[in-house]
């Protein structure tokens, strides 16, 4: 806007459409179309509730259509339409080019132990599905989870099968696309990436290892981080839309020490290396993900000589022993995996110092997931 003009100018920002409008909107297009052909609601009020969650973020022409199209294609309204929302708010976000969408590929059953982060995130999923009655009942969206932990073990998985879970949406908060190297552009970059989370909610957001996004101290690039540092916390505190933060960090000590401050997040979780069980199940996981029946394994065997090993690191193990199998056109079986096991020196080991230390931190500072 020219110079003059902006004195004189009022910015005025419209909020988008209410849940009412989206009500009357979804029961306006079924009546109008039931006049043609018959159309099954086949949707319960929580249901539907879960469904106008997921118009937010679109126009009422945006809804419009897309309630049309999945009515009409099938002659039916349920919540398996969810996913043609999901699919339209993917090319919102592609469009802002500030936050990454990623598909719901991954369920918690796909995450091995955790037992107690799974426990937390279950009793919280009937909020995210029906938060016009938890509302009444005196509950919020909840705001979200720092995991904290070993490399590898998890985290990130984590947080993708929050979204499949909870069937949300999920964005992905890469630093570096914030970034700009001219004055005041990188924290209008974060101001716009954290209104397009808004826009989208309810939704999960993903902020993986944070430490490397927010690292505390030096000042090298004049105070750009320190400055999008304090934006993202008064955003954490003060947030009104229903966004799930779920962010990563692997360096306990590189992470400012307000982060770790209870009401920017609701619990601080510590992610600590698999024990013989889990590592049998991880193992198990992968085997049979790939087409291998785990059943003809020793997995025991496995479990026990793969002490001290992340998930990750399990997973590489399979994945190597594949590889050797299919070059030597032979079958994978436990053999072949107890060779990759011992070929593969584990991150406790090489840093065995620095995750002693995070595993005593956390003793103190967080609950255990595991």
């Amino acid at each position: 806007m020219p110079g003059p003009l902006k004195e004189l100018a009022a910015h005025v920002t419209l909020p988008g459409p209410s849940d009412e409008e989206f009500r009357g909107l979804l029961a306006a297009i079924v009546q109008d179309i039931s006049k043609a052909q018959h159309v099954d609601v086949g949707l319960s009020r929580e249901e539907t509730t879960h469904l106008i969650q997921h118009l937010s973020g679109l126009t009422l022409m945006e809804a419009e259509k897309i309630l049309t199209k999945a009515i009409i294609e099938d002659g039916a309204l349920s919540s398996k339409d969810i996913e043609h929302f999901i699919e339209a708010k993917r090319r919102v976000v592609e469009r802002e080019g500030l936050l990454e969408y990623y598909p719901a590929s991954k369920t918690m059953a796909s995450v091995a132990d955790l037992v107690t982060l799974k426990a937390w995130l279950a009793k919280r999923k009937a909020v995210v599905k029906d938060s016009e009655r938890a509302e009444q009942f005196g509950l919020t969206f909840p705001r979200g989870v720092l995991l904290l932990g070993v490399p590898g073990c998890g985290k990130s998985l984590s947080a993708k099968a929050v979204a499949s879970e909870w069937e949300l949406p999920l964005l992905k908060l890469d630093p570096s696309n914030l970034y700009n190297k001219y004055i005041g552009e990188s924290e209008r970059n974060f101001k716009r990436a954290m209104r397009a989370a808004e826009r989208m909610a309810p939704v999960v957001l993903w902020v993986d290892e944070l430490e490397k996004a927010f690292a505390s101290g030096g000042g090298e690039d004049g105070g750009v981080t320190q400055r999008i540092l304090g934006s993202f916390l008064s955003w954490m505190q003060e947030r009104q839309a229903d966004v799930f933060v779920v962010a990563t960090a692997n360096d306990i000590q590189a992470l400012p020490p307000e982060f770790l401050r209870k009401g920017h997040f609701d619990e601080i979780f510590f992610v600590d290396l698999p024990d013989t069980e889990t590592r049998e199940q991880t193992f198990q996981i992968h085997l049979d993900s790939r087409g291998h029946d785990a059943g003809g394994f020793d997995l025991v065997t496995l479990a026990e000589q793969t002490e001290g090993f992340s998930g990750s690191e399990i997973e590489e193990v399979v994945v190597s022993a594949l590889y050797t199998a299919f070059s030597n056109e032979g079958a994978l079986d436990t053999e072949a995996l107890a060779f990759e096991i011992t070929a593969t020196k584990p991150l406790s080991v090489t840093m065995a110092e620095k995750i002693q230390k995070m595993r005593d931190w956390a003793k103190e500072h967080a609950v255990r997931a595991n």
